[in-house]
């Protein structure tokens, strides 16, 4: 790396861990398709109460869609990766590599 070379901006809504950590399991799913909220807390061992403040953060964002509906009387919350939120953590990604890259790493 060369003194003008600048570090690449990391986006400060995905860097958080809980975050980062949504936002890779959402991104696994195919284009429209959605999780569960029940689902997604399990898979990433979150409270529900910590889940839904980082979801929250990531709605606000434009990075996930949050969907209420009704399965028969029972209310059932689905969450998605919207393609901005896919741009987002594709950047996010190319970011962190090219932070990797410019440390030199261990070879």
């Amino acid at each position: 790396m060369t003194a003008h070379q600048e570090l690449p901006e990391l986006d400060p809504v995905i860097h958080a861990q809980a975050r980062l950590r949504v936002v890779a399991a959402l991104n696994t799913l195919g284009d429209g398709d959605e999780l569960a909220f029940p689902a997604l807390k399990e898979l990433l061992g979150m409270t529900a109460g910590n889940l839904s403040v980082h979801l929250s953060k990531l709605e606000d964002a434009g990075y996930v869609r949050i969907t209420k509906t009704h399965r028969g009387r029972t209310p059932v919350t689905y969450v998605s990766l919207t393609k901005r939120g896919r741009l987002a953590f594709e950047e996010y990604t190319k970011a962190i590599r090219a932070l990797l890259d410019a440390s030199g790493g261990i070879t």
